[in-house]
């Protein structure tokens, strides 16, 4: 089935639309393609306005290097809203109330277009293009012709226009008022889930839709978890314990961590906290633009190194913020030791230099989102950094 949709009626101007589409005509023309083959959400959301997943199944977004029409191939389930919501010249559909083989309907789409012989990228995301597809969609465009270039339409939206940073802005002021309601949750015998609602609660009474990624929530043993979900263990006096959530505004995600202890903290827990936030403080002086992303990232390493415990740095330094899309709001620029990337103004990134330890079971990590700017960072999350201590 064929259909015309209207106008997007979120978020951007049609202006904005248009100048993301004549970016990406170029980049693909640039990089020696006829066409494009889309699958990744982001992708997907950032050239149409829509925000229809279908990540479990087939879904396909095709731009031409000349201009002509976007054409998307989504499953049948996804149509109405890509016709209420979505800026797309052409939409087809597979599917339905009975199974269909999404690539044959790819291939009549490809060949309605006069896709076939020419030049062809695609992305191939971690997530969201099956093996068994991706492997189809190679042969049904000849190997020899496709091209692989996953970072094409991420890495022209790594620069944030002022539309989406007053989004960004929104999501992080939303961040900080759930946290202020999780320090004030933070009271012994409440379980992690029973303080991981309260902050649920407030990020969606506030306004944050839901971010890609849950969060975590973990405390006394289980803090050497660098990425523990909450569970039902109740807070302890003595506990040291870390946060770490997502909100968004129009998908747009601010990310937000902080250490806390109830009671006095011993010496070791200031400890490795007083180090987490040094090594981000060192982090985030060094971000400006023009700076190589594996700049600041060395700044950290180098602080937490000199404290004798670099073998607990046990992840990246920081990456960069996207709408995002589930499991996942993370950009391929990352500030890491094999970066390639150039920090310019306008990127928005995650500053979260950790130190997780298993064998003394404590782990530390502070995070705050930072805009790129010509002179430095600008913090975007702006509650307090202390660690909280709940007497």
């Amino acid at each position: 089935m064929t259909f015309t949709a209207i106008m997007s009626k979120h978020d951007f101007s049609a202006v904005e639309f248009a100048a993301r589409r004549a970016h990406a005509r170029e980049a693909i023309g640039t990089a020696g393609l006829d066409w494009f083959l889309v699958f990744h959400p982001v992708s997907i959301r950032w050239l149409t306005g829509s925000d229809a997943k279908s990540y479990q199944e087939f879904q396909c977004l095709l731009i031409s290097a000349k201009p002509g029409p976007i054409c998307v191939l989504t499953r049948n389930g996804e149509r109405q809203e890509f016709l209420d919501d979505a800026l797309v010249d052409e939409l087809r559909t597979w599917g339905g109330g009975e199974p269909e083989d999404p690539i044959a309907a790819l291939e009549r789409l490809a060949e309605s277009l006069a896709i076939k012989g020419q030049r062809v990228g695609m992305e191939v995301p971690g997530y969201y293009l099956h093996p068994h597809h991706y492997v189809r969609v190679k042969q049904l465009f000849g190997e020899s012709r496709v091209v692989e270039a996953t970072n094409l339409i991420h890495d022209l939206t790594l620069i944030k226009s002022d539309c989406e940073l007053t989004y960004i802005r929104e999501a992080a002021r939303i961040a900080d008022v759930a946290m202020a309601r999780f320090e004030a949750s933070l009271a012994e015998g409440r379980s992690e889930l029973e303080i991981a609602g309260e902050v649920y609660h407030s990020l969606l009474t506030t306004g944050s839709g839901m971010a890609a990624s849950p969060i975590n929530l973990v405390s006394g043993e289980r803090s050497c978890f660098s990425h523990g979900a909450p569970t039902d263990r109740r807070l302890r006096r003595g506990d040291f314990g870390n946060v770490e959530y997502g909100a968004t505004y129009k998908r747009y995600t601010s990310t937000i961590g902080r250490q806390f202890c109830l009671g006095e903290p011993t010496p070791r827990m200031r400890e490795l906290y007083n180090l987490v936030l040094r090594a981000s403080d060192a982090c985030i002086a060094e971000i400006r633009d023009g700076v190589p992303a594996i700049v600041p990232h060395l700044a950290a390493k180098r602080v937490i190194a000199e404290a004798g415990l670099d073998h607990g740095r046990v992840h990246l330094t920081g990456y960069g913020l996207a709408p995002g899309s589930p499991p996942t709001w993370a950009e391929p620029i990352h500030m890491f030791g094999d970066s390639k990337y150039i920090l310019r103004a306008g990127m928005v990134l995650t500053v979260e230099p950790p130190v997780f330890l298993g064998d003394e079971h404590l782990g530390a990590r502070i995070i705050d989102n930072v805009l790129v700017t010509e002179k430095g960072a600008q913090l975007l999350t702006r509650y307090s950094r202390d660690m909280f201590v709940v007497e």
